[in-house]
């Protein structure tokens, strides 16, 4: 009994941070709609197959430098975009699978 006094603290605590990680997730997702980042996509691959296509060997070291480094934040940007989704803490794994102990 002893043991299971002290983890319903725990088990709250737990239980009250989760959902105010979640909610600056869901706020940052929800400002552009998902049109929108679509169309942002198409044009960062449309760039980046452009630049693949270009003949580099004409090109100096400046200039290729500069792709480089534009190919580089087009791969961020497409990243950033990409990484929708739900993400469970190693907390929040321990509790659901505790109470489904408990419950089950």
């Amino acid at each position: 009994m002893k043991p299971l006094k002290t983890l319903i603290p725990v088990v709250l605590m737990l239980l009250l941070a989760v959902p105010a990680f979640s909610a600056e997730a869901v706020a940052a997702t929800t400002n552009t709609p998902a049109t929108e980042t679509n169309a942002r996509a198409e044009v960062l691959i449309n760039r980046l197959e452009e630049i693949k296509a270009m003949d580099h060997s004409t090109m100096t070291r400046k200039e290729k430098r500069v792709l480089r480094k534009e190919v580089r934040s087009i791969e961020k940007e497409l990243k950033k975009i990409d990484s929708g989704g739900v993400y469970i803490s190693v907390g929040g794994i321990i509790i659901i699978l505790l109470l489904l102990i408990l419950l089950l």
